[in-house]
C-alpha cells in the first residue's frame, strides 16, 4: 500500500529529482514527467512498482490535459501534484526572439497552469488534495537580464495564489516554493538559452549579471536534496504558510524587494487617497 501518490512535472534533474528519489525511497509512489525517457531510465528500473514515467514537454501545450487525465486514471487518486518543470531564459529583452520568449512562457507559466487546470476535477471529486508549483524567488525580486523569466515567475505566484482562494472550500491546498539558487543543472542550462547580447549591453547592470551567471567560480548556496525534503514536508501538514522561501540568498533578495516596494507604496498613500471621488 503506498503511503502517497504525487504526480510531478520535471523530474529527470534538479529539485524534481531529489524530491523524487527521496518519494521513492519513503515508499510514495510518484507519476514523473519528463521530455525523455532515457534521462530517467536507471530510476525507473529500480522503482519498477512505484515510479511511472510519462513524456511530456510543457511548451507543447495541446498534450498537458491528455498525460493529467492518463496520470489520475491509472491510479484512481493523486495526493499532491507538483509543478516543478521549468528553466530560465536570460538576455536583454530586444534581444530574444518571439520563438524563445514564447517557449519561456509556455514552459514556466502556461504548462503548470494547465497541468492544475486538468487536475482541479479529479482533486475535487476526490475530496481534496495539494498542489505545490516550485517558483523562485524571482518570483519576488527581480534581476537585470531575466525579464521573461521574472514574467513567468511572477505570472505563477499570481495565478497561484489567487488559485489558493478559489479551492480552499474543496479541500485543495495550494503551496508556492520560493528557491535561491541551488547546485543543480540550472545554471548550466540557463547558459544554454541566452539571447543575444548587443555591445552597447556589455557594460550595463545587464551585461554584469550575465558575467556573474556564466562565472565558473560562482558557487551557488543551496542543498537541492534539503530543499526538496523541506518541500516534502508540505504534503504532512495543511497549516502551512502560502510560501516557502528556501535559501539564504533567497530569503535577502526578497526583505530588500518588498522592504523597498513597502517604503514606495506608503510613499504614495496621499496621492492615491487624493484620486477618490469626493
Amino acid at each position: 500500500m503506498f503511503n502517497k501518490t504525487w504526480f510531478i512535472t520535471g523530474i529527470s534533474s534538479g529539485l524534481g529529482l531529489a524530491m523524487t528519489r527521496q518519494l521513492l525511497r519513503q515508499g510514495d509512489r510518484v507519476i514523473g514527467t519528463v521530455r525523455s525517457h532515457h534521462t530517467v531510465q536507471a530510476l525507473a528500473a529500480e522503482y519498477p512498482d512505484t515510479l511511472s514515467i510519462f513524456k511530456l514537454d510543457l511548451s507543447l501545450t495541446d498534450s498537458v490535459e491528455a498525460v493529467v487525465t492518463r496520470a489520475f486514471r491509472d491510479t484512481g487518486r493523486i495526493d499532491v501534484v507538483v509543478n516543478n518543470a521549468g528553466y530560465g531564459l536570460f538576455g536583454p529583452a530586444e534581444g530574444l526572439s518571439a520563438e524563445q520568449i514564447k517557449h519561456q512562457l509556455d514552459t514556466n507559466l502556461l504548462g503548470p497552469v494547465l497541468v492544475t487546470r486538468a487536475a482541479l476535477p479529479f482533486l475535487r471529486q476526490q475530496g481534496g488534495g495539494k498542489i505545490i508549483a516550485i517558483s523562485s524567488y524571482g518570483g519576488q525580486a527581480t534581476h537585470p537580464g531575466a525579464s521573461l523569466y521574472h514574467a513567468s515567475k511572477w505570472g505563477v505566484e499570481g495565478f497561484f495564489e489567487s488559485l489558493s482562494k478559489e479551492v480552499a472550500s474543496f479541500g485543495i491546498s495550494v503551496n508556492i516554493v520560493e528557491p535561491g539558487s541551488a547546485r543543480t543543472a540550472f545554471r548550466s542550462t540557463a547558459g544554454e538559452q541566452m539571447g543575444s547580447l548587443p555591445e552597447v549591453y556589455r557594460d550595463t547592470p545587464l551585461g554584469q549579471m550575465l558575467s556573474r551567471l556564466n562565472d565558473e567560480e560562482y558557487v551557488a548556496k543551496g542543498a537541492p536534496e534539503k530543499m526538496a525534503s523541506i518541500i516534502l514536508k508540505l504534503a504532512e501538514t495543511e497549516s502551512n504558510p502560502l510560501r516557502l522561501v528556501l535559501g539564504s540568498d533567497a530569503y535577502a533578495f526578497m526583505e530588500t524587494a518588498l522592504e523597498e516596494r513597502l517604503l514606495r507604496l506608503n510613499e504614495q498613500k496621499t496621492q492615491a487617497a487624493a484620486s477618490d471621488f469626493e
